[in-house]
């Protein structure tokens, strides 16, 4: 990877802007290094030292790492384990680099040096984005009204005592008026295998989507009323770690919501039971299996997560419907330049009809077909098959360590990857309404190029060409990796 050396006028630019906003986060891959010209046949781990981490404890790190003291391994194992390892460090998110590198002390003996550049864990985040699914849907089919802008501001901190610990307190305005707290603590036992978070959302809003025409959203707002909807809801999650890869959660839920009763002269179905409030209890449990190089933007490896989810466990609630989704990706190096990505989605509602705030489809995240980002193509079942083919262009970075005193901001790294994608899918409608018939039961697929330029903290931004089997075709810029 080449170093530049920038002055202090276009890096203060650059410095501000990402402090200003927060976006998804990627890491850098890091190549095999031959540690030692010649290797011991094997080796024995004697201690491992911790360097560099001022605010995140050890413990933390260590959970991560499978070598152990007192053990024999051979010097072709502890080089893939060390790799390994360093994935695993890197996916908490919670350091810029990691160093593992084995240091001969005896003839068969080592210590193990772990050296980690933490990033910066309390975020002042400024909320500016659009309520609309994307950009595309906010320039194209809301004629880029400035009214859809979400404006407000947000306290993260990644990293609370040290422990991983994640709390979030946010409030916002403009479309969609909101407030928000999260705490998650990963690991409440001393063999850190289970963990708890809670969450609280309360939001209001002024327009809201109400049904789809055409496979397009509409939205209703009633100029007499302040507020067409809230919504209330809380989550307790549960989570178990049994190994390094495999995770499970269980997530008790409650939701309420009620909407003006004028909603109902746009959708008469809006909710199902005769009634402008809509309240209930939900259960879920996920099982997922993480085995990537890298959570944000992968090159190597695999993800599976699974989902059932009931909605409404009391006689009193008023949703009472199953749902399973289900993702799986794999990622493929072909070598130093090319991978490959592909991901297969489903999603299944076991009941006929949904209310319109649980209904689900291709358009909303995360199941999507590039070429489609105008679209909701919504029913009760989904597939969606996502593939690219991706080149790395360009790997640099620069060092600006001489004008940003912080090592948390003290290089900017940049990759930028060509893209060749090819996506398709299957929504099944089963009340084949005809309004949304041209795109619902039939299908669906659109191929195109791309861009994705990955930097500082993970922060994923893609601009690509699609074409639909419509013969639509269009530009799309989007933020966080397709998968």
């Amino acid at each position: 990877m080449q170093k530049f050396h920038f002055g202090y006028g276009f890096v203060s630019g650059i410095f501000l802007l990402f402090m200003s906003f927060s976006f998804g986060i990627k890491a850098q891959n890091e190549e095999k290094e031959d540690l030692l010209d010649a290797a011991p046949a094997r080796v024995l781990i004697n201690n491992i030292y911790i360097i560099g981490n001022e605010k995140t404890k050890k413990n933390i790190i260590l959970r991560e790492i499978d070598l152990q003291t007192g053990i024999y391994y051979d010097w072709e194992e502890l080089i893939q384990t060390i790799e390994a390892d360093k994935k695993k460090i890197y996916n908490l998110q919670l350091f810029n680099s990691v160093e593992i590198t084995p240091l001969l002390t005896g003839t068969e003996q080592i210590e193990l040096l772990v050296a980690v550049t933490e990033r910066w864990y309390i975020i002042p985040n400024v909320i500016l984005n659009l309520a609309d699914r994307n950009l595309a849907e906010w320039w194209t089919n809301q004629n880029r009204d400035l009214s859809r802008v979400n404006f407000g501001g947000r306290l993260i901190h990644n990293n609370v005592g040290g422990r991983n610990e994640k709390l979030r307190v946010g409030g916002q305005w403009g479309f969609v008026r909101s407030f928000e707290i999260l705490y998650s603590k990963p690991y409440i036992d001393k063999n850190q295998k289970h963990g708890l978070a809670a969450q609280y959302t309360y939001f209001t809003q002024k327009t809201i989507p109400v049904r789809s025409d055409n496979n397009r959203q509409i939205f209703y707002r009633n100029e007499n009323e302040e507020v067409l909807r809230r919504n209330s809801s809380a989550f307790l999650r549960y989570t178990y770690r049994g190994s390094y890869y495999n995770f499970h959660f269980v997530t008790l839920g409650y939701t309420n919501t009620r909407i003006n009763e004028d909603v109902f002269t746009q959708n008469p179905n809006f909710f199902l039971h005769g009634d402008n409030r809509l309240n209930f209890f939900l259960m879920s449990y996920n099982f997922r299996h993480d085995n990537r190089d890298n959570i944000a933007y992968a090159t190597e490896g695999q993800l599976l997560s699974m989902t059932l989810t009931r909605y409404g466990l009391l006689p009193s609630d008023d949703v009472n419907d199953v749902e399973f989704s289900m993702n799986a990706n794999k990622y493929k190096r072909i070598n130093s330049k090319f991978h490959i990505v592909s991901g297969l989605s489903f999603n299944y509602f076991f009941g006929q009809n949904q209310p319109y705030t649980l209904v689900r489809g291709i358009g909303y995240n995360p199941n999507f077909i590039r070429g489609y980002e105008l679209n909701v193509i919504e029913g009760q079942q989904l597939v969606v098959h996502k593939n690219s083919l991706r080149y790395k262009l360009f790997d640099f970075g620069f060092d600006v360590s001489n004008v940003v005193p912080m090592d948390e901001f003290s290089y900017f790294p940049f990759k930028f990857y060509i893209s060749a994608n090819y996506d398709h899918g299957f929504v099944n409608d089963k009340n084949r309404l005809p309004e949304n018939l041209r795109l619902t039961n039939r299908y669906l697929f659109g191929y195109g190029l791309g861009i994705d330029l990955v930097t500082l903290y993970d922060m994923v931004f893609r601009l690509e060409y699609s074409i639909n089997n419509q013969n639509e075709r269009a530009l799309f810029f989007n933020i966080r990796a397709p998968f």
